[in-house]
């Protein structure tokens, strides 16, 4: 059989293995946002990489802020708030368009359509 000195090396063995595998698991999962804003060539990566080193510190408190933060930016939309950009400058070529083309035609609204307006 195995002698009991093995086991206390070997049980000790696996105790330093799951620290250090724990360690290093915590530092990679607080880079996670930090990755998804240098993946979203987000404007404030360095911001977002610096937070999460202080959320390591604080037991990951601002980490679930971190993730909002990092998720908001897409290159192609901004902040993601409203229609892409590409889409609202082409309504406002159109509605221009659209006005110079009323103002060149001389159409006017009455009077009483102004007042109702």
């Amino acid at each position: 059989m195995l002698s009991d000195g093995f086991l206390d090396y070997f049980a000790l063995g696996v105790l330093f293995f799951v620290v250090i595998v724990l360690f290093y698991g915590i530092i990679v999962l607080h880079d996670i946002p930090y990755g998804i804003a240098k993946r979203r060539n987000h404007p404030h990566q360095d911001a977002i990489h610096a937070a999460g080193w202080v959320s390591l510190f604080t037991l990951h408190a601002l980490w679930p802020f971190l993730w909002i933060w990092a998720m908001l930016y897409r290159t192609d939309r901004g902040w993601g708030f409203g229609a892409p950009r590409a889409e609202l400058e082409q309504q406002l070529a159109e509605m221009r368009q659209r006005l110079e083309r009323l103002e060149g035609a001389g159409v006017s609204r009455p009077a009483s359509a102004v007042e109702e307006a």
